[in-house]
């Protein structure tokens, strides 16, 4: 069973940076697409980015594109999603999610614990 572990949530102030990581354990990292989610009060969770197995691309949601950057590092089997120049309405849980199949698609297979993340004004 692939297990993913989130980490380095935290509270930082507008346009600061947090570095988020997700271990992946059960599986080898190359074989899933790795996808960054979050979910702010009342709302529904939403995609950030993705990063594909296939491709070796990378995608972002248009609200953090330029300022987040996913990278992963297969040796280690880790995911990082590096945040910078953040905003209140980045405030959320974030989680890290990893699939077979698609990297345009809401339903990941497994799914970490999340991370909470408050940017304050």
């Amino acid at each position: 069973q692939l297990q993913l572990m989130e980490s380095g949530g935290g509270l930082v102030q507008y346009g600061g940076s947090l570095r988020l990581s997700c271990v992946v354990s059960g599986y080898t990292l190359d074989d899933y697409h790795m996808g960054w989610f979050r979910q702010a009060p009342g709302k529904e969770r939403e995609g950030v980015g993705c990063s594909s197995r296939t491709s070796g691309m990378t995608h972002y949601s248009d609200s953090v594109k330029g300022r987040f950057t996913i990278s992963r590092d297969n040796a280690k089997n880790t995911v990082t999603l590096e945040m910078n120049n953040l905003k209140p309405e980045d405030t959320g849980v974030y989680y890290c999610a990893a699939d077979r199949s698609s990297c345009f698609q809401k339903n990941f297979r497994f799914w970490g614990q999340g991370t909470q993340v408050t940017v304050s004004a």
